[in-house]
Order: structure tokens, then sequence, then C-alpha cells
């Protein structure tokens, strides 16, 4: 395809949905977001007295989600039946009937980090407790990374691009930026994109504890406190976002005249090893967040609100507010981090502060970190604690995965 054609594509959003602590379904929970509703609590999945986590954001009960197919959720890991349930959200939201479209003509992209721990950790001990006749044979799809993508693009006849990131938190922004990638080179009409995340079971909650960047508060309101001086911490949480992602001349042919917005530019970069120069600052970040706003022909002083990583760490919440006042000066920029109210969905959480920014772009509100947040003064940024009427055409969203991750998303309202 010609430079000529790829370039007056658009990728646009016309369809969202959200799985979270503190809402089930995208209005339910654009409203807990703007009311700082908290969705954190303690570990309710499993007895979780040995572990130093007090507070988690879980979604709600630990068994078969309701809409899910019993017969499905055997097969299946907590994390890809979220996927489900939100996939079939964004579709109905979008108008979208995938019998409707040639199979050839539709994708399936996701993001996931820590995959279908809780389904490995069963059937593991199954194995070693009972042996390997009582290993059940999903065993060998359920856990794995791309399970997700696969169900899904077996749910709806996807025959199209399918794949899947696996980079923590960033991940979640790179899965839509692949997604945009496959419909602005024509190899599809629709894609269904975004993550979701389960990393709430023993194994897996053991497994992030050795990142040394999970809060020990048992307290709620102060577990998760991003660019505050008391910061401990992040808090882990569960859920995340499928949005249905469609080339924008295919939506205005199916009559959708307002989709939520464009998809209009991405980077990702990778930090420098440990102990090498430039580790532990802010460069890499910066240099991500300045080829998304040059990939989408924005400049600096046109971005209306930045939806942060707000790692809840002392030195990676420096390395991003110093990102954000050498890019946008201090206090330059809104800042807000609805995360704090319902946790760090890594694969899952960048998805929905995407569908969180394109609300946000479509209500002329900016949704609030949650009440009481402050930023501590030495960061030099502008942090939104309570609801914010403004004018607001385009957002960045910002997302950080541990082991040296950094992606960045500009989503802004169409214009001609």
């Amino acid at each position: 395809m010609s430079d000529a054609a790829t370039t007056t594509r658009r990728a646009v959003v016309t369809g969202i949905s959200a799985v979270a602590p503190n809402g089930l379904g995208a209005k339910e929970f654009w409203e807990a977001v703007l009311e700082g509703r908290s969705g954190l609590g303690p570990v309710t999945h499993f007895e979780a007295d040995a572990f130093p986590v007090r507070t988690v954001g879980e979604v709600f009960g630990d068994g078969t989600l309701p809409g899910v197919d019993p017969r499905l959720a055997v097969q299946t890991d907590r994390w890809s039946q979220f996927a489900l349930l939100a996939a079939d959200e964004a579709l109905a939201d979008a108008g979208v009937r995938p019998q409707e479209f040639s199979p050839y003509d539709l994708g399936v992209i996701t993001a996931s980090s820590s995959g279908g721990n809780a389904f490995g950790q069963r059937e593991i001990a199954a194995l070693w407790s009972k042996g390997p006749r009582h290993v059940g044979p999903y065993q060998s799809i359920a856990w794995f990374y791309a399970a997700t993508t696969g169900q899904l693009s077996i749910r709806h006849g996807v025959k199209g691009p399918c794949g899947v990131t696996v980079a923590e938190q960033a991940g979640g922004l790179d899965a839509i930026a692949q997604a945009k990638r496959a419909l602005v080179q024509g190899d599809a009409r629709l894609v269904l994109t975004g993550g979701t995340e389960a990393p709430l079971s023993p194994y897996a909650l053991t497994c992030q504890t050795t990142s040394g960047r999970l809060s020990a508060s048992a307290d709620p309101e102060r577990a998760y406190r991003p660019f505050d001086a008391a910061a401990c911490g992040h808090v882990p949480g569960e859920g995340g976002a499928i949005l249905v992602l469609e080339d924008e001349a295919s939506a205005r042919a199916r009559g959708i005249e307002t989709p939520y917005g464009e998809i209009a530019g991405h980077a990702a970069t990778f930090d420098p090893a440990p102990g090498t120069p430039g580790a532990g600052t802010s460069g890499a970040l910066r240099r991500a967040v300045l080829l998304a706003l040059a990939d989408a022909g924005v400049r600096p002083e046109e971005v209306d609100v930045v939806f942060a990583d707000a790692a809840g760490t002392p030195e990676l919440d420096r390395a991003e507010a110093d990102c954000l006042t050498e890019v946008f000066g201090p206090r330059g920029v809104p800042v807000t981090a609805p995360k704090a109210r319902y946790g760090r969905l890594y694969a899952g959480g960048a998805p929905l502060d995407v569908i969180t920014a394109l609300l946000a772009l479509r209500e002329q509100v900016i949704p609030p970190t949650g009440p009481g947040a402050v930023a501590d003064a030495a960061y030099g940024i502008d942090l939104v604690a309570e609801p914010r009427a403004a004018r607001l055409r385009t957002a960045l969203v910002i997302a950080r995965g541990h082991g040296g991750f950094n992606s960045a998303l500009v989503v802004r309202t169409l214009t001609p």
C-alpha cells in the first residue's frame, strides 16, 4: 500500500468497556471515577495473612463470573473471562455484529503481563498433590499470554490480524498501537484491542512482591498515593478494558457519526540498564512522550491533560514528574491518576486509562486522582484531586512496565 493511502487512514474508537474494582461496565466505572469511589480493600480471594500486601483492588467474587458460559469457564482463567465480558460490552457499544463482517477484516490484539496465573497454579497444585492424571487438558493453553486473544478470536469468528503484547502496564498501550497499525495499513477494518489482568492469586502476588514496589498499607485510603510525599508503593488490582478500534471510513459507512475519539499517536522506548548512563532518570520516558506527540502531530502546549503512569514510589514518581515538567513546564498541564482509587491493573490498567481519557474528552471534565490527593510540591506537577471542568481536545496517556518498558499514547477528538 502506498504512503499516500496509509496517511489518509485514521483509527477511531467506536466501542468501549470496563471491568474494574470500582465499577463493572463503562458507565458504572466512569461514575465511580468521577465520584472518587474506591474499589480498594483487603484480599478476599484467598487466605493472605502470610503476605505483606494488605490492600488490593478486586472486581467481585472468585468463581465463574456472571455472564460467562460455565462450559467456557472451565477452559479459561479469570483474566480471559474479564476480556470476554468486556469485549461483549465494547461490541454492543459500537453496534457491531461480527458475523456481518468478513472474518478476515476483523482482528484481536490484546495485552497481558501475568497470563492465566490462577489457572496455572491450580493445575500445578493438582499435579504435585494428586499426580498427572489430575491435570486438565486446558492447562496447556489457559495460562498462556495469548489465550485471551485466542478465546476472543474463536468466540467472534476473527481471522484477521491477531496477537498479544507483553510489557506489563506499557503493554496495554502497545497493544492499542499495534491495532492502530493494522487498521492504517489496511490489514483490517476493525480490531478488538486493550487488555485485562487477574494477578491476585497466591503465586502471582508472590511474584509481584519481589519487585519491592507494592504498598504494605492496610488502609485503603492511604495505601496508594502517587506523587505524594507519603507514597509507599502501588496497590495491585484486577480488571481492564477492551476497545473497538475501527478504520474511520468503515465506521462512517456503518453510520457512526461521533466516535469516542482517535488514536492519534504512539511511541515506546526502553530504559537504560541499571548502572549505565541515564539509568533511573526521565530520559527514556521523555523520549517516548516526545515521539508520541510527534507521531500525532501535536505540540506540547496542545495537550490538555495527562493520565499518569503513577507508580507510587518516590524514585519512579520523581522520574515521571521530571519528564512532565521537562516536556510541559512546571505545572504546565493538568495530571491525573484515577487508578489510585482502584489499583494498578498492569496490562489492564493502561486501556482503562485510555477509555477514561476518551470519556473525559467527550464529557469535558478531568477525572480526579481521588479525594485528598496532593502532589509533593517538589515534583512541580498540577495533580487533579477533584473533578475539574476544562476544555479538552487532546489527552496523553503514559504507561511504564517493570523491567524498563515505556509507552505513551495520544488520543484526541476528531477534526475534519
